[in-house]
Formats: structure tokens, C-alpha cells, sequence
């Protein structure tokens, strides 16, 4: 084996020295570390992390507020509130089925219209997106992302879906539906008697169901190759596998 000669070993050493004093920053040293790497850079990560989520919420905003987008989903479908099971299966013992149906339907149709509302809301949790935020979601748990949107949205969400679903509820005839079925229902000799705050229970199902979506949309960018639709998500999260190999 040929060895290598201490003048030759002094002038690779020197070259060292010199490249890296010639960086004028940590910064652009990271940089350059970064792109012979082919690991992303820290404002790439941040983009890509930030790309990544207005696809995932846009789409979830956009599959639910279309007409059926809750109705015909059976992960979010809104049924009778828990309490009112009874209520439900009493009415449709005698013949009241088609009430209960019109009911259903109009739960879903309410929370489909506040939906629409949605996009604002994430895009603005987006924005405030810290880069401690951008690591946690990236390095994170498989629902990482969805997780930051129910700490960060979920009380916007309310304020501006109650009054869009106490309308929708009214326009669409839940109200109506509802005081008819809990009226039938409390009239039954011996029941316990049932007094649901429908808009309340509405709006907390409407928002549980865009997380749930939210939550299939992330898991689909983390698992799915084909999913990262561009070259910047590609290399981002294709990092993200890396890291967790090595840890």
C-alpha cells in the first residue's frame, strides 16, 4: 500500500483550513454542508413543511364542505348525539324513521357549509408557525401536524363555526327536525327527558371531523411517496425517513 507523504497530508490539511475559514458564516458553511449532503436546509424544511400542510388542510376543507362531504364519509359522519341513541331508536320503533333520516341529514349539511370557512383559519395557523414547530411536526409523531392544528385552531374554529351552524341548522331545517323529534321522544310515558344543545354538539362534530381528515392527508405525505407531489416535499420529507433510521 502506498503511503501517503507528510508533505502531501500538510497541503490537504491547509486546503481544509482554508475552505473553511473562507466561509464568511456558520450559516454558509451549514449551507454548503447541507447541499453536498443533499439534506434540505432549514428554510426549505420550513417551506416544505409549510407546503405540505396547505395541501393537507386545503384538501380536507375542500372534500368536507362539498355537498355529501360529511354525510357520505362514515369517519365523520354526524349521527344522533350519544344521549339521544334512546331518542333515535325509540322513534324509529314506531314509525318515525323518515323524521330521524331528515334530521341526520340536515346535522351533516350544517357542518358541511361551516367547512367552507376552514381554509382562513389553518393558512393563519400556518403563517405564526414557529421554526421549533416546523422541527416538532417534521421529526414528530405521525400526526404531528394534525395535533399543532388542534392546539392552535381549535378555538377559532368554534367562534366561527357556531353562528354558521346555528343559521345552517335553522336554514335547513334541523331546528325544526330536532324540536320535533325531542318532542315526540319526551312525550313517551317514562323516558328520561332529552334537552341536547344541537348547535354545540354540531360544531364540536364539524370540527372533529376536519382533524380526522386532516389526520389521512398527513399520514398519506409522510407514508406515500407519490403523494409528495413536488420535488421540495420529495426532499424534505425523504429526509424526514432518513433521521428516523438513524435514531
Amino acid at each position: 500500500m502506498k503511503s501517503v507523504k507528510p508533505t502531501s497530508l500538510m497541503l490537504l490539511f491547509s486546503s481544509l483550513i482554508f475552505f473553511l475559514t473562507s466561509c464568511e458564516s456558520t450559516a454558509q458553511l451549514t449551507k454548503i454542508l447541507e447541499q453536498a449532503t443533499g439534506n434540505p436546509s432549514t428554510s426549505e424544511i420550513s417551506a416544505g413543511i409549510k407546503e405540505a400542510l396547505e395541501k393537507g388542510t386545503g384538501i380536507s376543507a375542500d372534500r368536507l364542505s362539498a355537498e355529501d362531504g360529511f354525510l357520505e364519509n362514515l369517519d365523520v359522519k354526524i349521527l344522533f348525539p350519544e344521549e339521544a341513541k334512546k331518542v333515535e331508536n325509540t322513534l324509529r320503533n314506531i314509525g318515525l324513521g323518515k323524521l330521524c333520516d331528515d334530521v341526520i341529514l340536515s346535522l351533516n349539511r350544517a357542518a358541511e357549509d361551516a367547512s367552507k370557512e376552514a381554509k382562513p383559519i389553518f393558512t393563519a395557523a400556518i403563517k405564526q408557525m414557529t421554526l421549533q414547530d416546523v422541527q416538532d411536526i417534521l421529526l414528530g409523531e405521525k400526526n404531528a401536524a394534525t395535533q399543532y392544528f388542534e392546539r392552535t385552531t381549535t378555538d377559532s374554529l368554534t367562534v366561527k363555526f357556531a353562528p354558521i351552524i346555528d343559521q345552517s341548522l335553522t336554514r335547513v331545517n334541523a331546528t325544526k327536525y330536532w324540536g320535533e323529534v325531542i318532542e315526540r321522544y319526551n312525550q313517551v310515558p317514562f323516558v328520561k327527558k332529552v334537552d341536547t344543545d344541537l348547535g354545540s354538539y354540531v360544531t364540536q362534530k364539524a370540527i372533529d371531523g376536519l382533524f380526522v381528515e386532516i389526520a389521512k392527508e398527513e399520514l398519506k405525505i409522510r407514508e406515500n411517496i407519490s403523494a409528495r407531489t413536488s420535488p421540495l416535499l420529495q426532499k424534505v420529507f425523504g429526509y424526514a425517513e432518513r433521521q428516523r433510521k438513524y435514531d
